[in-house]
């Protein structure tokens, strides 16, 4: 099976994407929605969670409270890492077995949709790697209007990440998702067409 990294930078338009391998009916491994899941698939987490940061980021349900906690989160490099230790081999597990499933399955191609698929070297494990680029202005903006985050807390999420012009060089693909949707599209035809060429083990 060809397996294909997609990654970018938060507010880069990975999910646009993603979106239209779905449309497209190719398999997907998302590790933003792995990283949501977790928290029901292997309990332990929320308890490790609480033990080192406590329980003011919980409602009465039980739930965590993501943006409270995040805000938190993202202002200390000390607390981000502490809390990577916690969740990521979590996450990583979770994505090995999906991507297992995949593969006694029988499917050609599988896309695992990681934000920090380079950080934590599972671009290591993949056939190709697609870097999904914009400019920083247009990143700033993007991610300041969608999660509703003033400039302060966006120059936070976005420095926890390995900045974006640095992932160019471990890419196989860079699609520029700074214009148009349809630019956006035709880019990853050419890059799907270019992977059948590749390899002849499967069909699009």
């Amino acid at each position: 099976m060809l397996k294909v990294g997609i990654t970018g930078g938060i507010g880069s338009g990975k999910s646009t994407v993603t979106n239209m391998l779905r449309d497209m009916g190719l398999p997907i491994v998302d590790a933003d929605i792995i990283a949501r899941e977790i928290f029901t698939i292997y309990p332990e987490v929320l308890k490790r969670i609480k033990g080192e940061f406590g329980y003011e980021f919980f409602d009465n349900e039980g739930k965590l409270k993501r943006k409270e906690f995040g805000n938190y989160i993202f202002k200390s490099d000390t607390r981000r890492k502490k809390l990577e230790s916690i969740v990521i081999p979590f996450i990583i597990r979770e994505i090995n077995h999906r991507i297992k499933t995949y593969e006694e399955n029988n499917c050609g191609l599988c896309f695992l949709d990681a934000p920090t698929l380079i950080e934590n070297n599972l671009h290591t494990s993949m056939d190709a790697v697609i870097l999904v680029w914009v400019a920083s202005d247009v990143q700033i903006q993007r991610v300041m209007s969608r999660d509703a985050l003033d400039l302060d807390e966006t120059i936070d999420r976005i420095r926890a990440q390995m900045p974006i012009d640095e992932k160019r060089q471990f890419a196989d693909f860079i699609i520029d998702n700074g214009e148009s949707i349809e630019n956006t599209k035709l880019q990853l035809d050419l890059i799907i067409k270019q992977l059948e060429r590749s390899n002849g083990k499967y069909e699009v």
